[in-house]
């Protein structure tokens, strides 16, 4: 598990980008969230339907994460992919420690990981339908998912949609909950998807402007530099053989737990985690 969450996630074959330029970027966003979002941003008919996936460990996964919910409370949920999942993984090497980093941000928030290594939103809608947050009221829920639907191809209507369909989700089941919607990070696959994503983020940002329940932010400046994907921030140039850039290491997760803790202590009304 260690090594399919530190490498590229299932998806459609596409040639990792070389160093981008912001101008660049901001073209091809442009032509992105002309084409994709066009067709009406956040429909709920664009988005994937809520789809299981076959794998044993994914099932079994899910299991868990019931019997884990019900033993309970619950104040604070994660939903998303690998880069969430990731923090379940633990190591004596600081840039791989995201256990480490779990338990000093979210350790004894009762807090619950429901990441999902290489989930698109129809993984994440499936699962929601389907009890992972059944019978529990948090105070918050963090979402950071759709970096796998671009991976796949789906343009920035269809992700958006999934996020927006996700958000539905929790408006519903968990009403008292405060939602974050996190921005899809920065990435080194292709200019294609990078445009795509910053066109989803952009939408999403309108979406949630005004939104008194959900608050949208994108910490995806944390991972820049020189207004591209700053790749060393990422474990999966490190692999052998080498893969683009997906998955931030630790060190640099630090960055996006640093970005929210603010708005997630006053939530939750603890200790902000920043002052340690």
């Amino acid at each position: 598990m260690a090594v399919m969450m530190s490498r590229l996630e299932p998806s459609m074959s596409m040639s990792a980008a070389g160093t981008r330029r912001q101008f660049v970027l901001g073209t091809l966003a442009a032509a992105a969230g002309a084409v994709g979002l066009a067709r009406g941003a956040g429909a709920e008919g664009l988005a994937l339907p809520p789809t299981p996936r076959p794998d044993d460990w994914w099932v079994k996964r899910h299991r868990d994460k019931l019997a884990e919910l019900r033993r309970g409370p619950v104040n604070l949920v994660f939903i998303g992919d690998s880069i969430t999942h990731n923090y379940e993984l633990g190591s004596t090497a600081p840039n791989y420690d995201f256990l480490g980093l779990w338990n000093r941000f979210y350790g004894g928030r009762q807090a619950v990981n429901l990441g999902f290594n290489g989930d698109n939103t129809g993984n994440v809608l499936w699962r929601l339908d389907n009890g992972e947050i059944g019978g529990i009221s948090p105070k918050a829920a963090v979402v950071l998912i759709g970096t796998n639907d671009t991976i796949q191809g789906r343009g920035a209507a269809e992700t958006k949609a999934g996020i927006d369909a996700i958000v539905g989700r929790l408006r519903a089941r968990v009403p008292k909950a405060r939602i974050l919607v996190l921005g899809i990070l920065p990435s080194g696959i292709s200019d294609w998807k990078s445009a795509t994503d910053l066109a989803v983020n952009t939408a999403l940002a309108n979406s949630y402007a005004a939104d008194r329940q959900v608050t949208f932010m994108d910490a995806g400046y944390r991972f820049l530099k020189d207004g591209a994907t700053d790749v060393s921030l990422y474990m999966d140039p490190r692999n052998d053989p080498p893969g683009p850039a997906l998955h931030p290491d630790a060190a640099a997760q630090a960055r996006l737990a640093e970005a929210i803790e603010p708005l997630l202590s006053s939530w939750l009304g603890d200790r902000n985690r920043l002052s340690q």
